[in-house]
């Protein structure tokens, strides 16, 4: 596959790179529809037994691509049709049949946090840096993270991390739960891709009834916050404040 999204598989690993490097690999409808199409390809895939997801370039993804946001927003019907989309990447990811490891470097702002956070497994690189900045223009969060935030951090900090939008690094992601472990960017992708290999190499079924029986006792109604999570990101996307903020982004 090539475009926004690059997929190899090597050794039951299926490798997923987000390859818009130019724009830190911000979000867009061609890399969404990409994206899962590689994603619903690999998990329905027999010889897919173990996902890595990365990013090119300097970041892994620097959220929604604001200088293409007019692209984004059409009636109240496209609009939400597009935030389904969104979510579409959330269900093939934190729903699907494997499991997903997170090789995150750079930027992960946004979007690119919440595919992080819906990576079963996730290795960030020790200069990686985070924030959802989805409140300051006006726009709210998707991925299901407001089922799944509070259980990894707490309310109080879920509630401080998406309202106040503060950036953190690569210590406080693993200190909250949001990472495994910080590796120095030059061995952070060899050790996402040998974790990953660990996961090929285990029995199948055990591992797909361990990540189904995991993600549905952690969210417990993912598809429920999901779909009030469409409604505030689409009510959002249609606010003419919204549209004002972001006519100011640079």
């Amino acid at each position: 596959m090539t475009g926004t999204v690059l997929s190899e598989l090597v050794d039951g690993v299926r490798t997923i790179t987000l390859n818009r490097p130019d724009r830190l690999n911000a979000i867009n409808p061609e890399l969404l529809a990409d994206l899962r199409a590689a994603l619903a390809e690999a998990n329905g895939d027999p010889d897919t037994r173990a996902m890595l997801l990365r990013g090119a370039g300097r970041a892994f993804c620097s959220g929604d691509d604001l200088k293409e946001f007019d692209d984004q927003v059409g009636t109240e019907a496209e609009t939400t049709r597009y935030v389904e989309d969104i979510q579409d990447i959330t269900r093939e990811i934190l729903l699907g049949e494997k499991m997903v490891v997170g090789a995150v470097h750079g930027w992960a702002v946004g979007g690119g946090l919440e595919w992080m956070i819906n990576c079963d497994l996730v290795l960030v690189g020790e200069g990686a840096r985070f924030f959802f900045p989805e409140v300051s223009w006006g726009l709210f969060v998707t991925g299901a993270v407001t089922a799944l935030l509070p259980r990894l951090v707490g309310l109080q900090k879920a509630r401080e991390m998406i309202l106040l939008g503060d950036r953190f690094d690569a210590a406080q992601a693993v200190d909250w739960g949001l990472a495994l472990k910080a590796l120095p960017e030059s061995t952070l992708f060899r050790e996402a891709h040998t974790l990953a290999k660990r996961i090929a190499d285990l029995p199948q079924g055990a591992v797909r009834d361990l990540k189904r029986t995991l993600n549905k006792s952690a969210t417990l109604d993912a598809e429920g916050a999901m779909a009030l999570e469409v409604a505030a990101t689409v009510r959002g996307f249609l606010d003419p404040e919204t549209a004002r903020r972001i006519a100011g982004f640079e």
